[in-house]
């Protein structure tokens, strides 16, 4: 290690130009605060091509100077100071002489600054300096390489960038960093570069591995891509040969084939259509003969109708005669036993008077049947009007009024009897029963509106359901259900279609009892949890559907036409009981019954002996006429049978004839299609290979693509892949992965190689790595010498615990040097426990700082410590200073100048600088005080 003989500063901050001297082994530098002090550190450290103190920067002080440039130039002890006679500091710079010069020149560089760095044998001034070419100039880096050569390690480029006041930094290392120190300044370089090169060694190999591993990953994700190319280029292949195969050989010859099978199935067509026409032509002459025979009977059969007709017409004209003559003699009869009646009570007034109360009562009962049954029948007539037009049955009144009252409410809303249709007519009685109750439940579109419908239902007191809760029935509900008979336009309650799925239908209960659940027969006995009942509707209440109308009307038609025959009856009675009511009136008034009877006895016997012969000759009248109705109905069937079939065989041949003139037209011209169809499959069949034509070739085809058709579709979606898909067209793809499959085949040799020499590094490093601690230890044990010799200087017993090493990285890396020191007899202390006092921090931080530099084989170097003596008291200090003097090294110290004096008993050279008056341009000159030494 060099140390610093003299500095000189020109144009750095506010100095002009000044040379100062520092060839002792203690440069104190004193000024009050703001003086310089830590200026010319930092001078010094740029020179060394190290960071200033504080973040300031070297731009800053060459700024301050207001020139073009600034420099600094130190010349520094090049002379061997140990045993060996090569162990000149810049002797690796080759350099020899005993002085060397340092130079930094700092230049405006358009608007920024620039240092660049020079050193050279012996003593070379500035104004010399300014004359050495550019080329020989050196940036920051090298500069420091260079520097390192000649001793100044990174670790004391560290230590000499202390900040102010933290001189008892190297105290608070840790003792991993701490060991990574020391073997930094005292390592044997060589056998650190060996071990380091062997590691980049290493590492550049692992690196070329994952690198080769990269590649190769890199080189098979091409080649998977160009596999993925080349299977498409494949498939695109195929895709062309499937087209040109399909259009070319597969649509022609399948086409040809049809074509071929269609010409000789029409041919077989036009042979049984041959047939048939002349099978066709014998059914002809049958039917003419069969019309005629038909034409004949129907001559026979319309003359007897004609004849039943008229001996019809007598014979009811005879009955009607008959009936004519038998009504009067029948009343005159029927007035004859009434006389006869009422002759019997004409002495008694008592019995008169209880017929004619009996007569009277009777009357009066027949007047209430006759208004109880036409009030009945204008009911009926009514309900029958009102179902005149309608689709549906009309709903009762109060379900009319809550409607009209929900439709003012503009609340969009169904019943269910609209939305309901009954598709079976043999499950009507049944699905008519089960949903007798539900016929007017009101279902609302939407549920916003369910409050406002209850209110309105509420007040209205309307007593089916209002329902919110709905929901489309079911479009496969099970077969067996009765929902399978119903079709719902709208929808409905979700608990009714519930209900309506559950309920099975079966053909008796028998069936049901057998089956269990819930079930319904046609005739609507329903079967549910509570037990079975019998739900029957009669059809004039059905409700659901255009089918219930018409069952309402038929039964209400059967109603009016019962009802009038009651009302014809109850006429009649009336007629019965007004004629004997009169007769008795007149009895009472004192007409004799008797008297009549007498009077007219002859005429009354006359008529009991003509009645019986004019009821027989009704009868036989009315079995004539029935009998002649008969067999003329029975003629008149037989005429319209006949009738009908001789225009249905008279229809059958008239198409039969069409159809044989039209066949005849047709069938040449077809003939002649089929012929010129067969001559130009003949010619296409030419064109063909006759291996296409096989049969195992046409079967082959047929079970590939069906038909003629299936292949043009095939051929087309064929086509509309090439267009639209994605595919590799380039025909050099296969060559490219041929050659790409090389190159990673390639790339696994080279990996393998790598691998190789990844192991034989390994190898080397476990090599190196067992020297690196052969010297670590060596080292490890020169430092704790060191130190504990400084130790014994500075009155202070030290002592260090060797780490422990072994071949391994991961030990290396966690491996501690631990020392501890033990000031005036008080124990054991560490390096940053916080029980040293400052004076102890800073004997700790010099004895560990001198015994990086203390070198019996090349002894010498430098610190930079930036006021070392802060916070300290008088006895500290000397034993600072004490400590200072008995080392081998050489320090630059600061202080301000408000301290003890003891801080100036061990420097050789005081430096005292002086704050820059203000308005000068340039501070003051560094006064300099050198020690005289003492004559022997």
């Amino acid at each position: 290690m060099f140390h610093l003989q003299s500095l000189e500063l020109l144009h750095w901050d506010y100095c002009q130009r000044l040379t100062l001297p520092l060839d002792g082994s203690i440069i104190t530098v004193a000024g009050p605060n703001g003086s310089g002090k830590t200026t010319l550190l930092d001078a010094m450290r740029t020179l060394l091509g190290l960071d200033c103190s504080g973040g300031r920067s070297y731009k800053t002080y060459a700024r301050h100077a207001n020139a073009d440039s600034a420099w600094l130039r130190a010349t520094v002890d090049n002379r061997a100071h140990g045993r060996q006679s090569s162990s000149r500091p810049f002797a690796r710079c080759l350099l020899y002489s005993d002085q060397v010069t340092l130079a930094c020149r700092i230049e405006r560089n358009g608007g920024d600054w620039q240092r660049r760095y020079h050193m050279s044998d012996g003593d070379i001034s500035i104004e010399a300096l300014t004359q050495v070419p550019e080329k020989d100039w050196l940036g920051i880096e090298n500069w420091r390489k260079r520097l390192e050569g000649a001793g100044l390690s990174r670790a004391i480029a560290r230590v000499l960038a202390l900040e102010q006041g933290q001189t008892d930094r190297l105290c608070e290392y840790s003792p991993k960093e701490l060991l990574r120190l020391v073997f930094d300044v005292f390592g044997d370089q060589e056998v650190l570069d060996r071990y380091e090169e062997a590691r980049r060694h290493q590492k550049e190999v692992a690196e070329e591995m994952e690198m080769a591993k990269r590649e190769l990953g890199h080189g098979e994700t091409q080649l998977a891509q160009l596999e993925a190319r080349v299977n498409l280029y494949r498939q695109y292949q195929n895709k062309l040969r499937e087209k040109e195969r399909l259009w070319t050989e597969v649509i022609p010859v399948l086409a040809w084939s049809e074509e071929r099978l269609d010409v000789a199935s029409r041919l077989r067509e036009l042979h049984r259509q041959r047939v048939h026409h002349a099978t066709t032509l014998r059914q002809q002459a049958t039917d003419r003969a069969r019309l005629l025979e038909l034409s004949r009977q129907k001559e026979e059969a319309k003359a007897q109708a004609l004849q039943l007709g008229e001996a019809r017409a007598g014979a009811q004209a005879a009955l009607q005669e008959a009936s004519a003559n038998e009504r009067p003699v029948e009343l005159l009869v029927k007035h004859a036993n009434e006389l006869l009646e009422l002759a019997k009570v004409e002495g008694d007034a008592e019995q008169l008077t209880a017929r004619l109360q009996t007569l009277q009562a009777e009357k009066s009962r027949l007047d209430g049947r006759w208004h109880e049954v036409k009030s009945d029948r204008d009911r009926a007539q009514a309900s029958l009007d009102q179902l005149q037009g309608q689709r549906q049955a009309p709903p009762p009144e109060d379900v009319s009024r809550f409607l009209r009252v929900l439709r003012q409410a503009d609340i969009a809303h169904h019943v269910l009897a609209d939305v309901i249709e009954i598709t079976d007519p043999q499950w009507r009685d049944a699905a008519e029963g089960v949903l007798r109750s539900s016929r007017w439940v009101v279902v609302l579109k939407d549920a916003g509106d369910e409050v406002k419908a209850m209110e309105l239902a509420e007040r209205e007191r309307y007593r089916h359901y209002v329902v919110a809760q709905a929901a489309e029935a079911s479009k496969s509900p099970d077969p067996a259900s009765l929902l399978a008979v119903l079709r719902f336009a709208g929808t409905a309650p979700t608990w009714l279609l519930r209900q309506l799925e559950q309920i099975r239908r079966v053909a008796n209960p028998a069936e049901g009892t057998k089956r269990g659940g819930e079930w319904i027969t046609p005739k609507a006995f329903w079967r549910d949890s509570r037990g079975g009942r019998s739900v029957w509707v009669d059809p004039s209440q059905h409700q659901f559907g255009a089918a219930a109308v018409a069952a309402r009307r038929e039964s209400i038609e059967k109603r009016l036409a019962d009802l009038d025959k009651q009302l014809g009856q109850v006429a009649k009675d009336q007629a019965t009981n007004t004629r004997q009511l009169k007769a008795a009136e007149d009895a009472a008034k004192g007409v004799s019954a008797a008297s009549e009877l007498v009077r007219r006895s002859d005429e009354f016997e006359q008529a009991r002996q003509q009645l019986p012969h004019l009821v027989q000759a009704r009868k036989s009248a009315a079995l004539r006429w029935q009998t002649l109705d008969t067999e003329h109905g029975a003629a008149n069937k037989r005429e319209s049978a006949l009738e009908a079939d001789y225009k249905r065989v008279q229809n059958a041949l008239e198409e039969s004839e069409r159809n044989a003139r039209r066949y005849v037209g047709e069938w040449e011209d077809k003939r002649s299609a089929l012929r010129q169809r067969s001559s130009e499959s003949a010619t296409a069949k030419k064109k063909f290979p006759a291996r296409w034509l096989r049969t195992e070739a046409l079967e082959a085809l047929r079970n590939t693509y069906q038909n003629a058709t299936q292949a043009r579709l095939r051929g087309e979606a064929v086509e509309k892949d090439l267009t639209e898909g994605t595919w590799e067209t380039d025909p050099t793809v296969e060559e490219k992965h041929t050659l790409m499959a090389a190159t990673v085949e390639g790339q696994k040799q080279v990996l393998q190689q790598r691998e190789a020499s990844n192991n034989s590094a390994s190898i080397a490093v476990n090599n190196a790595r067992e020297r690196y601690i052969d010297v670590l230890r060596s080292t490890v044990r020169r430092y704790r010498k060191n130190i504990v010799e400084l130790g014994q200087l500075a009155g202070v017993e030290v002592s260090a615990d060797l780490p422990h090493l072994d071949n391994d990285d991961t030990v290396l890396r966690q491996a501690e040097l631990k020392v501890n020191f033990n000031f005036d007899g008080k124990g054991q202390i560490g390096l940053n426990d916080g029980e040293a006092s400052g004076g102890q921090q800073v004997i700790k931080s010099l004895i560990l700082l001198v015994g990086l530099l203390k070198d019996e084989e090349t002894p010498g170097g430098f610190v930079f410590i930036d006021e070392p003596f802060a916070h300290l008291d008088v006895r500290n200090i000397q034993l600072v200073g004490h400590f200072l003097k008995s080392t081998r090294a050489q320090y630059v110290l600061t202080t301000p100048i408000t301290h003890n004096v003891e801080v100036f008993e061990p420097a050789d050279v005081t430096l005292v600088t002086s704050k820059k008056p203000a308005g000068a341009r340039w501070a003051p000159p560094i006064g300099v005080l050198k020690r005289r030494v003492a004559q022997p």
